[in-house]
């Protein structure tokens, strides 16, 4: 159920290895098994931040159940995994944290 979503303008050569390392640290910071989290990524599109064309990201991270008290950690460890995978400085990195409710997520032709 966690979904972590990645934008960045980074024309990235990207694998699998790279996906996981991202799957792996969500699946830690919520202390979920990493089987429900999904990852995606999109790279090199026109992006600016602070009037910048520099490297940065914008990333969403939804995910049943998260609280408020767990955002500093997963942001923490988002910005720390994008640096160690594409040199992405964390203060060219946003990151938007939501909870949807249960009844607004489905799976397996059901809802949670």
């Amino acid at each position: 159920m966690p979904y972590l979503s990645v934008t960045s303008n980074l024309p990235l050569d990207t694998g699998s290895d790279q996906l996981r390392m991202l799957s792996r640290s969500v699946a830690e910071g919520l202390g979920k098994p990493e089987s429900y989290v999904m990852v995606a990524l999109e790279h090199n599109p026109e992006m600016l931040f602070a009037g910048s064309a520099e490297p940065l990201a914008y990333c969403e991270l939804k995910s049943l159940g998260l609280q408020e008290s767990q955002t500093a950690e997963l942001s923490m460890r988002i910005c720390d995994c994008l640096n160690k995978l594409w040199g992405l400085d964390p203060k060219r990195v946003y990151i938007e944290f939501s909870s949807p409710a249960r009844a607004m997520w489905g799976w397996d032709r059901r809802t949670f």
